[in-house]
């Protein structure tokens, strides 16, 4: 493994170590977010936001408060992202990955291709 790779991995396990700190304010979810990813109608997306499942739909309320907290999350990758000299995008899909193996049994998650599944 190249000297710069290796610099890369440590850089990118650094800001998860980080990000689990930061990003606790950013993921804190209400009882409304909540309940809509139990009933998989919004869930955690690859791109490391969340999104309405396809077919779905949710009041206005539950849409801001949903787009409040991509707006806090994009916040905290790009702060991440600044300081390890890496992109905010990777920042985000990275800590998609572990969001995602958070979900609980009966919640959505949307993997890459767009697809979403049902845990």
């Amino acid at each position: 493994m190249g000297i710069s790779v290796k610099n890369t991995l440590l850089c990118m396990a650094a800001a998860m170590m980080t990000l689990a700190a930061t990003l606790a304010p950013a993921s804190a979810a209400s009882p409304a977010i909540e309940r809509a990813k139990d009933n998989c109608e919004i869930g955690e997306q690859a791109d490391g936001y969340l999104g309405v499942v396809t077919g779905k739909s949710i009041n206005a309320s539950l849409r801001r408060e949903m787009n409040d907290i991509n707006q806090q999350r994009k916040a905290v990758y790009a702060d991440l992202a600044n300081r390890n000299g890496v992109t905010v995008e990777d920042t985000a899909k990275l800590t998609a990955r572990k969001l995602q193996g958070q979900a609980t049994s009966g919640q959505c998650v949307r993997a890459e291709s767009g697809a979403w599944r049902k845990i």
